[in-house]
């Protein structure tokens, strides 16, 4: 499976979905203009990788900023986490935070009220 490498911008995340050497992640700040297409390949690699999961997959967020429209987007990624765990299969959300940002403490927070996956909460 062809990894996704995506260099950050200001107003797009960097991303890195690498099952072969168990790299996920997705850092920086999430504002693009057309979010649907700008997320397309990342929940169209995720839907592939969940046909053939690793037993453990560990997800790590460390953004520092994500508009209402990347939220959406968000969840979605979280929910195929939950589609890949209900497999049996272990998922780990690491979801990091500034410390002096409640905002992105709160979303993780509910985040992980809504799917059923484990999730760490870590303030860097």
């Amino acid at each position: 499976m062809e990894a996704i490498k995506i260099l950050g911008t200001d107003d797009t995340p960097g991303i890195v979905l690498d099952a072969e050497n168990d790299v996920f992640e997705i850092s920086g700040r999430s504002l693009p203009e057309d979010v649907t297409s700008f997320y397309e390949p990342v929940l169209n690699w995720l839907d592939e990788y969940s046909e053939n999961p690793k037993p453990k997959t560990e997800f790590v967020f460390k953004l520092t900023y994500f508009n209402t429209a990347s939220s959406k987007v968000l969840l979605d990624i979280l929910m195929k986490l939950e589609d890949i765990h209900s497999t049996g299969k272990e998922v780990l959300v690491k979801w990091y935070y500034p410390d002096d940002d409640e905002d992105m403490q709160e979303a993780g927070e509910e985040y992980a009220d809504i799917v059923d996956v484990n999730f760490e909460q870590l303030s860097c």
